[in-house]
């Protein structure tokens, strides 16, 4: 008869435990049912000293350890190539450290709880930079939106170019001078206008082939694209700065905003310096009609609106219908009027006049200037929102303001 405890054949083996880390001094430790491999110091069983710590997926720590804790200076490389090199409290990014992303872009300054927390610079691959205090991971004074200095409404003489001074600014109102390297983008429009008594009938009169759809203002009226552009600066002709608005992509909302050249290329500069992200490939772009913003302020100078560019027919309005057979048409948008469309530059009119000369400017009313948060990527995933300011334009050498459609006596004497 077999004697109790005599079991299967396997119960007689001896047991083996679990392999035990190393008790003091300098050793090497894989972490049962674990990628973990330690080598380094030890005390008491638990990691303590300098050492480095890695996994099979290429996570690595190399630096000092406390009771088993990254403590003290070390560097770590993440599994989606970001690297950190600092200091650590207690397993956590705590006090002075520098994270290099591996999208190029980098911070330095102080952490905190394992975030960003007290002074630090953030520069990134698309080259905007933000230095100043920053509160559990969050910039303490970033920019919410962007600001065209001057007037309600901009006057601007027919032909005559115009600066435009733009801020980005706090929600207290302040300007935003810790933010360096945003890229803003402007762009234009003319204001789209249809009478009751004319269907048919709008400022401009955009050809079939040429479709146009308008976009919302702020300022109670529908705009569409409409091109700045100045020959000195060898901008875009007209054809091809509506071209380029139209490819604009979408704002966020759902919104398309239409973009265009213009005489913006004069006194651009780059961020001295770039972000290190050049070193990895990753180029910061800034087109001929964008600046980037210094100290939370840009300026774009010598801005123009150009002549109506190919599939845009201006529509005018005589005082007297009779004004027809005297020559050109004078005055400009109101009620009571009768509208005639300008001939084509080139064209030839079927009663014999004149042919009219091309338009070299715009013509007077009503336009608005767009200023766009075109960073790419987003700065910490935030987009500004666009800035609108209100453009009217008087005729050439005359101090009258166009009027307003809807407004003005019924009829003209």
């Amino acid at each position: 008869m077999a004697a109790a405890g005599h079991g299967s054949p396997s119960s007689s083996l001896p047991r083996r435990d679990p392999p035990r880390p190393p008790r003091d001094g300098y050793g090497v430790y894989v972490y049962p049912n674990s990628f973990f491999r330690y080598e380094g110091e030890w005390k008491g069983g638990k990691k303590h000293g300098y050492g480095r710590l890695v996994d099979r997926d290429g996570q690595a720590y190399w630096g000092w350890f406390h009771d088993n804790q990254r403590h003290g200076q070390g560097h770590m490389v993440f599994r989606n190539g970001d690297e950190y090199e600092g200091d650590w409290v207690r397993d956590q990014r705590q006090g002075h450290g520098v994270l290099r992303c591996a999208d190029g872009s980098t911070y330095e300054g102080q952490w905190h709880g394992d975030v960003f927390s007290g002074l630090g610079r953030m520069t990134l691959c698309s080259g905007a930079v933000y230095r100043g205090m920053w509160i559990n991971g969050h910039p303490a004074a970033q920019a919410r939106r962007i600001v065209i200095l001057g007037p309600e409404v901009m006057d601007v003489a027919q032909g005559s170019s115009f600066d435009l001074n733009v801020q980005l600014q706090q929600d207290s109102g302040e300007v935003a001078e810790s933010e360096d390297g945003r890229v803003l983008k402007i762009s234009a429009g003319v204001r789209y206008v249809q009478l009751p008594a004319y269907s048919e009938v709008s400022f401009f009169k955009v050809d079939k082939d040429n479709p146009e759809t308008p976009f919302q203002t702020p300022f109670g009226f529908e705009c569409i694209a409409y091109p700045l552009w100045s020959p000195k600066s060898g901008a875009l002709e007209p054809r091809a700065a509506l071209e380029s608005a139209r490819g604009d992509p979408l704002l966020p909302g759902g919104d398309r905003e239409p973009a265009a050249a213009s005489d913006t290329s004069r006194g651009q500069r780059d961020i001295p310096g770039g972000p290190p992200g050049e070193a990895r490939g990753c180029e910061p772009h800034c087109p001929k009609d964008c600046r980037r913003v210094e100290q939370g302020c840009a300026r774009f100078s010598d801005v123009c609106l150009g002549p109506p560019p190919p599939g845009y027919s201006p529509v005018l309005f005589l005082d007297d219908p009779r004004e027809k057979a005297g020559g050109r048409p004078r005055g400009g948008l109101g009620p009571g009027r009768t509208p005639t469309t300008q001939d084509p530059p080139g064209g030839s009119r079927p009663d014999g006049a004149a042919t009219a000369e091309p338009a070299a400017a715009a013509f007077p009313g009503e336009y608005v200037v767009m200023i766009r948060d075109v960073t790419d990527p987003p700065f910490l995933g935030h987009v500004l929102p666009t800035a609108f300011k209100h453009l009217r334009v008087s005729g050439k050498g005359t101090d009258r303001q166009p009027p307003i459609p809807g407004e003005g006596p019924e009829s003209l004497s």
